[in-house]
């Protein structure tokens, strides 16, 4: 499977070839020995993939954050915090920020606040300093984004490819974005495709197993984006009855998307099946918005047809421009989220769910949680 908005570099397989030596070396060091990964007395789930760049890996996150609460589960995610300006570990709490945790925890902390949402890039000290919480006390830990992060050993590796940029058809940086080996995923117990179409047929889903190449131990699954409902950032600003009755998105409705994500590709498609008026500005992963910047969107803006216009951003966007103070209060009146869930594909969500819980339970320090779901099945 292939995207045309992204190449191979063939030119840069020398320098990639490079890289890939040190990072099989560094590997190798773990599997010898010489370099030392640790366990912890704790059902530890690592989330990531071996690209650069989106492919999920905070929707999965929260998908997992919501099944395992619904088994009544105290969870904790622990992240590095990607271009936070904190440093060492930073345990989130109601008044944290994006700046000071990262847009993605910051994301996780305002949905779900009863969870335990840190930042460390030593993971065996976020980990040690989580376990050390108490009332309660953690019960499973989400490692987001920590698959090349060996010191750490999960119990279950989740390992996502997105549909549209297979690992099997990717190679290594800098020729293509690939962090390690296509090898790498011989780690992985779990295997998701993400990103997957609508119209995916019964034929696509087994060439894309034969592509892949996975071992009988690796469980395939297939994911999909599913969106929700826009939502106003600003709810002082726009109330939801405001929205209903000016801005249900329509054929005539026109939209101003600005995002700051990888691939902002899907949520296009999915705005454009509303409205063929859709302007995209599309900024880098985690871009970090400038004034200048806002002062251009707000031009942009302003070109629409005020009674139709809407601007709409990601979640991740909105952790970064909440706070922001360049936001103009003439965008706030008019700035949405569009949400963003995951969809377990082939009918096999209960498989996968309960292969979750399973592996939580069987692992669990508490045998408490053993006595829950004995009880729950009684």
């Amino acid at each position: 499977m292939t995207d045309n908005n992204w190449k191979i570099n063939y030119w840069l397989l020398p320098l990639a070839w490079l890289y890939g030596w040190g990072v099989s070396l560094r590997n190798k060091l773990f599997d010898w020995g010489w370099l030392r990964s640790k366990s912890f007395n704790v059902p530890v789930i690592c989330i990531g993939n071996l690209a650069v760049g989106g492919t999920g890996k905070t929707p999965h996150t929260e998908y997992l954050i919501r099944l395992l609460q619904q088994e009544g589960l105290n969870v904790a995610t622990l992240s590095r915090g990607y271009k936070r300006k904190s440093k060492g570990f930073v345990l989130a709490d109601k008044k944290s920020t994006a700046r000071q945790i990262g847009d993605e925890p910051y994301q996780m902390k305002q949905k779900f606040p009863e969870v335990l949402v840190a930042v460390d890039a030593n993971r065996c000290n976020g980990i040690e300093q989580l376990l050390r919480q108490d009332n309660p006390s953690v019960e499973v830990i989400l490692l987001d984004d920590a698959y090349q992060h060996r010191y750490v050993t999960a119990g279950l590796n989740i390992l996502l490819t997105d549909y549209n940029r297979l690992f099997c058809d990717d190679k290594l940086l800098p020729a293509g974005r690939l962090r390690e080996a296509e090898r790498g995923k011989l780690r992985a117990q779990v295997v998701i495709v993400t990103k997957c179409p609508d119209n995916l047929k019964p034929i696509d889903f087994k060439l894309i197993s034969k592509q892949l190449e996975l071992y009988p131990y690796q469980q395939l699954y297939f994911s999909r984006f599913k969106y929700g409902r826009l939502y106003p950032l600003f709810a002082s600003e726009c109330s939801e009855e405001s929205f209903n009755k000016h801005f249900t998105l329509t054929s005539d409705t026109e939209v101003l998307l600005v995002t700051g994500i990888a691939s902002p590709t899907p949520m296009l498609q999915e705005l454009k099946r509303y409205t063929p008026h859709v302007t995209l500005l599309a900024y880098g992963d985690h871009h970090d918005f400038q004034a200048k910047e806002l002062a251009y969107v707000k031009e942009q803006f302003h070109k629409l047809t005020p009674e139709r216009r809407i601007m709409v951003t990601t979640e991740k966007d909105a952790a970064r421009l909440k706070a922001h103070p360049a936001l103009s209060e003439s965008l706030k009146q008019h700035l949405y989220v569009l949400p963003i869930e995951i969809e377990i594909l082939q009918n096999q969500q209960d498989t996968f769910n309960q292969n979750i819980i399973n592996y939580v339970r069987t692992n669990s320090r508490d045998s408490s949680i053993s006595e829950r779901e004995n009880a729950h099945k009684a």
